[in-house]
């Protein structure tokens, strides 16, 4: 990109409410061609909002949006993807029992038509890949591929529309190291053909490493923006949150205790690769055990099995010396904690309000709730009580006890969840649990939340819990994990010290390298 490259979308004086909240305050920005622009900011800072006003999603209070120099209709999806604006979102939208060529052509016009139109179409699609370095088989499954190749599809439906502005969210959030080299590839030859890109992503790193400016949001304000070239991490970090962040280091186990959770070639059923195949695992008090790998791999067949959700198919699995407890409520009577991947699906019932959910999970307990005449009664004041412990302890911010749980940030939402699992109940025997399943707990957060959230797992590791932790951030791994395995369609390969491994050998055996390539 040439400092005299012209602009191609120019957002001036955007403004968007909704009811008392301002979302979007006077927001100005422009993009040029050839350009990546990172667009940083904390959740709830107005970078979703932003880019659904521009893709048409929503309609701006105040302000104009101009692509190429015309004016853009508001709220209008179609007007945008017609004026070259594509969208590849954080959560794939393929259609896994279809072909590359059906998904990347589904909705521009009917996937049966003459052989002669669809010929026409493979051969459009092909020249896309060709031009961007993105080789693709369009007879392929999309169900079939990996993620990365799922990701370059995303990016083909885009290109294959007409696209010259491309708006990235989160573009690695599921990827290996080796894939997001792939992508960063890629990028550069889009930004070589004079793409201009929007690049949104949590990963300071991935953002000084790919964009030429760098714009912050704040409380739906611009406060920032300038050069990568004249940034750093600490610099970008402080523009986000408003104040200098501490970069977290390894702070290895004081002392790893006792075996409390055994599992010995335990299988499970399950859908493709979401099951466990012969795993053997052992976690310690006092030790987080950290688990990467792509996503769908049996990370979730795991995490449900040592939380009640899934029984065991073949193998032994104990749970401080006596066989693990195959429902939810006797593992929450045995000590075990969680902390589930989907908040929103999962972790809260969003239309009960947030003192119900912060004692849900232990409601059946003596603490909360005692049976009379075949009837079981709440104690509320004792919930409440604990709720409001959770609250002011985790910081939890946003409307008070009684208002819903789905009016929560992710950030808060993701602290009332943590407090569930790691705050004791006044009449608890112990300070922490005995075995806490750990599962995506920084996924989409910021800067500040996802510190935070750390802190709070690094305290309850060495109040002498055993965590087990699952994420697809292979920072968080590294960082937090004290061992670390990797999971590949359903296997465990075997638990190494953290300091063992680097991100490139983890990232192998992610993709199903033999182990013997990633020693």
């Amino acid at each position: 990109m040439t400092a005299h490259a012209p602009t191609v979308l120019r957002l001036q004086g955007i403004t968007k409410r909704f009811g008392s909240l301002v979302a979007n305050d006077d927001i100005t920005l422009d993009l040029r061609e050839g350009e990546v622009l990172a667009l940083l900011g904390e959740n709830g800072a107005g970078k979703s909002t932003l880019m659904s006003i521009l893709f048409g999603h929503y309609t701006a209070d105040a302000g104009r949006i101009e692509v190429f120099g015309r004016p853009l209709a508001p709220g209008n999806p179609r007007a945008a993807l017609a004026a070259g604006v594509g969208m590849v979102h954080q959560h794939f939208a393929l259609a896994d029992n279809l072909s590359v060529l059906d998904n990347v052509i589904l909705g521009t016009e009917p996937l049966w038509r003459p052989l002669s139109r669809r010929a026409a179409a493979r051969a459009h699609l092909l020249d896309v890949a060709r031009r961007f370095g993105l080789p693709v088989d369009p007879d392929a499954r999309v169900g079939d591929l990996s993620v990365g190749e799922r990701q370059r599809v995303e990016i083909l439906k885009a290109l294959y529309r007409g696209a010259r502005i491309l708006i990235l969210d989160e573009p690695t959030a599921v990827l290996t190291p080796q894939e997001s080299e792939q992508l960063f590839d890629t990028l550069a030859e889009m930004v070589a053909q004079g793409l201009a890109v929007i690049f949104i992503s949590h990963k300071l790193g991935e953002v000084l490493r790919v964009s030429h400016r760098v714009a912050v949001l704040r409380h739906g304000k611009r406060v920032a923006e300038g050069r990568t070239a004249d940034c750093d991490q600490a610099q970008l970090a402080r523009w986000m949150v408003g104040h200098a962040v501490q970069q977290r280091e390894r702070q290895p186990a004081r002392q790893v205790g006792a075996v409390v959770c055994e599992l010995d070639r335990v299988s499970t059923a399950g859908h493709g690769n979401d099951r466990l195949r012969d795993v053997s695992l052992t976690l310690r008090a006092g030790e987080i055990m950290a688990i990467a790998g792509v996503s769908g791999n049996g990370q979730a067949a795991l995490a449900d099995l040592l939380t009640g959700m899934r029984p065991a198919s073949g193998g032994r699995a104990t749970l401080q010396g006596r066989p693990l407890p195959r429902t939810p409520g006797a593992l929450v009577q045995r000590g075990v904690a969680r902390i589930p991947e989907d908040r929103h699906g999962t972790g809260v019932v969003g239309d009960l309000a947030q003192w119900e959910n912060a004692v849900s999970e232990r409601l059946r307990t003596p603490a909360f709730s005692r049976a009379l005449a075949g009837l079981r009664w709440i104690r509320r004041r004792a919930a409440t009580a604990q709720a409001r412990r959770i609250v002011e302890t985790f910081d939890v911010r946003g409307g008070g006890l009684q208002t819903s749980a789905r009016s929560l940030s992710g950030g808060n939402m993701q602290k009332l969840i943590l407090g569930r699992a790691l705050l004791p109940t006044a009449d608890a025997q112990t300070a922490v649990p005995a075995l806490i399943v750990v599962h995506q707990p920084t996924w989409g957060l910021d800067i500040g939340a996802v510190a935070f959230v750390q802190q709070q797992l690094i305290a309850a590791r060495d109040a002498g819990a055993a965590l087990l932790l699952i994420s697809d951030d292979l920072d968080e791994v590294l960082t937090l994990g004290d061992r670390v395995a990797v999971m590949h369609a359903g296997h465990l390969g075997p638990a190494r010290p953290a300091q063992e491994w680097t991100r490139e050998a983890i990232g192998l055996a992610m993709a199903g390298s033999a182990e013997k390539e990633v020693a």
